[in-house]
């Protein structure tokens, strides 16, 4: 079975971020996989585990991302390919699925896994974008996986109730919490990380024109929310409270 698990380099979910410039600044910052992509390692792992074949992660971004993908490499997976887009111009979700897709137009897919959406952007765009251009079926959310016989039974998380859907293969299915229990890195494994294959590709190695992936969104702004301001304790007798209450409501809060 070929399985693909399409990853992210993100933000450390602990870092405190800091804008200057209408730019996040990363120096110094903590990169680590994409929380919702380690599920989908692990999953696609288990699978590997149960049915056989290959584990093979794809990241789209720039050098520094080997780090991460030597990570996930360490976690079990068996290869890794680092695309670099470091040529495209304003790159958004539309680049990344781009990018994948010139990347995946000609392999022998079984299944792509992916998390459910990048701690960074949450936008979940790049798993269905890619699926539609492939020409693949697709499910968002999932939380179970069951492969037999050429389908996949998925369950889905819908907004705290479920759904099963039987699709087949191949298919693209990103991974949402609770889907497995990510295993870490052993020492054996990331000792065998270092001597497992790493390919690095170029927009070129794709037959892929830098306009072809530029963005398709322009970022206007970036700014960090407003810090949160003190809350008031209200004293005095319950119907002098409630008097106040409604009153901060009106005029502070403006939302009644």
């Amino acid at each position: 079975m070929n399985i693909f698990v399409v990853m992210k380099r993100t933000f450390d979910t602990e870092e405190k971020i800091h804008i200057e410039n209408g730019e996040i600044v990363e120096d110094g910052a903590e990169f680590i996989i994409n929380p919702y992509d380690e599920y989908a390692i692990e999953e696609a792992i288990q699978l590997r585990e149960e049915h056989g074949g290959e584990v093979t992660l794809v990241t789209v971004g720039n050098e520094d991302a080997e780090k991460q993908l030597r990570t996930g490499l360490a976690i079990g997976a068996d290869k890794a390919v680092l695309i670099s887009d470091e040529d495209v111009e304003a790159g958004d979700a539309y680049s990344t699925q781009a990018i994948l897709a010139a990347f995946f137009q000609d392999k022998d897919i079984d299944i792509i896994l992916g998390g459910n959406v990048a701690v960074d952007g949450g936008s979940g765009q790049v798993g269905p974008r890619l699926a539609e251009q492939l020409g693949i079926n697709h499910v968002t959310s999932v939380v179970n996986i069951e492969i037999a016989d050429g389908v996949a039974t998925v369950e889905k998380d819908v907004e705290g109730d479920k759904e099963i859907l039987e699709v087949p293969l191949p298919v693209l299915l990103t991974a949402q919490q609770g889907l497995n229990e990510p295993r870490y890195p052993s020492l054996p494994g990331i000792m065998k990380a270092k001597k497992k294959p790493l390919e690095e590709l170029e927009l070129d190695d794709l037959d892929l024109e830098e306009d072809e992936a530029e963005g398709k969104t322009k970022t206007v702004e970036r700014y960090l929310p407003p810090a949160k301001q003190a809350g008031k304790i209200l004293a005095g007798e319950l119907d002098e409270q409630v008097k106040e209450l409604v009153s901060l409501l009106k005029i502070e809060a403006k939302v009644i």
